[in-house]
């Protein structure tokens, strides 16, 4: 935080502000540490500014010594800052005129440019003082405010900042993740390698499954019956993935495969020999549920899931792979109609 001001009027006021400064824990600077006599040592001291976080100004009854252009240095600082768009406060003294008469301008001119020099602070944010305690309690409070609003980067520690080694470590691994993005995203639109030799698509398998028939209301009376019905492994794909997105146990799966090959049940076989009978707990076999979960995992489409589970909770859950889920898009998502589709 860069704290400026004249230097020889405001002695004890400096001390009280650089205080403030330390107990928020920042690293104050000072101009008085770089006197500006030329072009260069101007250019160090736009350096210093451009490097703090902040910048306060304290002015007085002096205006302090002029640069080559005749503008004071202190004005000089603060133009810099504000056109920097440094965060800056102006801590104006309440009554100039109460100061000691070796603690104001003599000089009609410096005295005028040094009123100007106030109302130019006052036209940003500015706090007023009228001694050193209470300048040092309100730039606390200030600077407090000021942090909280704008924060900076600020200062770390020597042994905290990274070395050369650790910047081409840091370089290494965001190369590295880089290329495992793009292996991600290649593996969300390809299938697994090698699984064209597989049964998908819209190639068909035969499911069985097996049912209860009761006449209405004899529940107790039922018949087990057994059958199968064809799917597509699109169809059976469609079926499944909704309750997969996020995960889903065996169970949950079976149950949604099974309420489907009931559906096809009904479409794909004559319903004269149930006539007058309720169809009901249609299920998957146990034989055809798991090796439809292999071959939808064969085909790169579902994954056991990996997140962390209580001990009691032993079911084994299953999501979609990235291939999945954009598979999964491709078959459920409603697509609007093509201008050549329109009738």
């Amino acid at each position: 935080m860069l704290v400026s001001s004249t230097f020889q009027d405001l002695q004890a006021e400096r001390q009280e502000v650089i205080h403030a400064v330390l107990e928020l824990d920042c690293i104050p600077s000072g101009m008085e540490l770089f006197p500006a006599a030329d072009e260069d040592q101007w250019t160090l001291i736009k350096k210093v500014i451009n490097d703090c976080d902040y910048y306060i100004v304290i002015i007085a009854g002096r205006y302090g010594r002029l640069g080559p252009a005749g503008i004071g240095y202190t004005e000089m600082e603060y133009r810099y800052a504000v056109e920097s768009g440094k965060p800056a406060i102006a801590f104006l003294h309440k009554d100039p005129e109460s100061l000691e008469s070796k603690r104001t301008e003599k000089d009609d001119t410096k005295r005028k440019q040094l009123d100007e020099f106030q109302n130019l602070a006052q036209k940003k944010v500015c706090k007023h003082w009228t001694s050193p305690a209470e300048l040092g309690s309100v730039v606390s409070r200030s600077v407090i405010r000021l942090m909280k609003n704008t924060p900076a980067v600020g200062w770390i520690r020597a042994d905290e900042a990274a070395d050369a080694t650790s910047s081409k470590e840091i370089l290494r691994l965001r190369h590295r993740i880089e290329e495992l993005e793009a292996e991600i995203q290649s593996i969300a639109s390809h299938p697994p390698e090698g699984s064209e030799a597989f049964a998908q698509g819209t190639d068909t398998v035969s499911i069985q499954i097996g049912f209860d028939s009761s006449a209405p209301g004899y529940d107790f009376r039922s018949t087990k019956h057994y059958s199968t019905v064809e799917l597509s492994w699109n169809e059976i794909f469609r079926t499944v993935a909704p309750v997969i997105i996020h995960e889903a146990t065996d169970e949950q799966i079976a149950e949604q495969l099974s309420a489907r090959c009931s559906r096809e049940f009904v479409l794909q076989h004559d319903q004269e020999p149930f006539a007058g009978k309720e169809l009901k707990r249609f299920t998957v076999s146990a034989k055809d549920f798991q090796t439809i979960k292999v071959q939808l995992r064969t085909l790169g489409l579902i994954t056991k899931s990996d997140k962390p589970r209580s001990v009691k909770d032993t079911a084994p859950y299953w999501t979609l792979t990235p291939f999945g889920d954009s598979q999964m898009t491709k078959i459920r998502a409603i697509r609007r109609d093509s201008p050549d589709s329109a009738s």
